[in-house]
């Protein structure tokens, strides 16, 4: 069966408007355009959408969607059996925030008691997934699964003075690059590069049950090249400011 924009819209429940801005973008082309210019969508492009929907409801970027669906080996029974288990992890992390509002309101209520650690039990596991569906894949090309594992229970096993020194070291190391990129040309070494690497430092050694200054500058090169990663402290910064981290651990690391 075929669909003009208006009755692909009508079946998908995304607006012609976004199906004409994923034509644009080459995320979502239509199979041809008929002899009137309107354009007409098939079977292919139905299954395509639908990925796309998937995708979104995991929280990818269109970016990430379109980099995945272009692969040439792409499977798409393979990525249903992805998006079936993330939507039960997904379902998993909904249930246990639910678990914490409704013991949180219990013990406001004085219902019952509860330990500090599981006020943030909850956030830590939704972070730690939400990590591992990012960047999972990257990191354990790059570490031995010991290394990882080794992390992902330090991050959960993180006191609430710990967690609260992680926001607090994230903070710090944004104001500063900020503070840097004030300048055309950030100076390397100054005060400012060097708490802002002291401040990503604390923050690693928090997060992760080891350290070295080797680990730091490998992570660091993850960051340039991988455009999630870069991103992730890019739309933190007022400017782009990942590839003056990385010059900032290299120098001090």
């Amino acid at each position: 069966m075929e669909y003009t924009v208006q009755k692909l819209a009508k079946l998908s429940g995304v607006s012609s408007r976004t199906l004409r801005y994923y034509d644009q973008i080459a995320l979502l082309k239509p199979a041809r355009l008929n002899s009137a210019g309107y354009r007409i969508y098939g079977k292919n492009e139905v299954n395509r959408l639908q990925q796309i929907l998937f995708y979104r409801q995991l929280e990818f970027s269109l970016e990430e969607i379109q980099k995945i669906l272009d692969q040439k080996d792409f499977d798409y029974q393979q990525a249903l059996q992805q998006h079936y288990q993330q939507l039960l992890a997904k379902r998993e992390q909904i249930d246990l925030l639910l678990q914490t509002v409704s013991e949180t309101l219990a013990y406001y209520k004085g219902e019952k008691d509860m330990q500090d650690s599981e006020k943030f039990a909850a956030f830590k596991t939704a972070k730690l997934a939400e990590n591992q569906r990012k960047y999972g894949a990257e990191l354990k090309e790059k570490y031995p699964v010991e290394q990882l594992t080794s992390a992902n229970q330090k991050w959960q096993e993180l006191t609430e003075s710990q967690f609260a020194g992680l926001q607090a070291a994230e903070n710090t190391l944004i104001d500063t690059l900020n503070q840097l990129l004030t300048t055309a040309t950030p100076a390397i070494p100054s005060p400012l590069a060097e708490a802002a690497f002291t401040a990503h430092k604390k923050w690693l050694t928090l997060a992760a049950p080891f350290y070295s200054g080797e680990y730091h500058k490998n992570l660091a090169l993850m960051y340039v090249e991988d455009p999630r990663f870069a991103k992730y402290y890019n739309e933190k910064t007022e400017k782009d400011s990942v590839a003056l981290l990385k010059q900032i651990i290299d120098y001090y690391a």
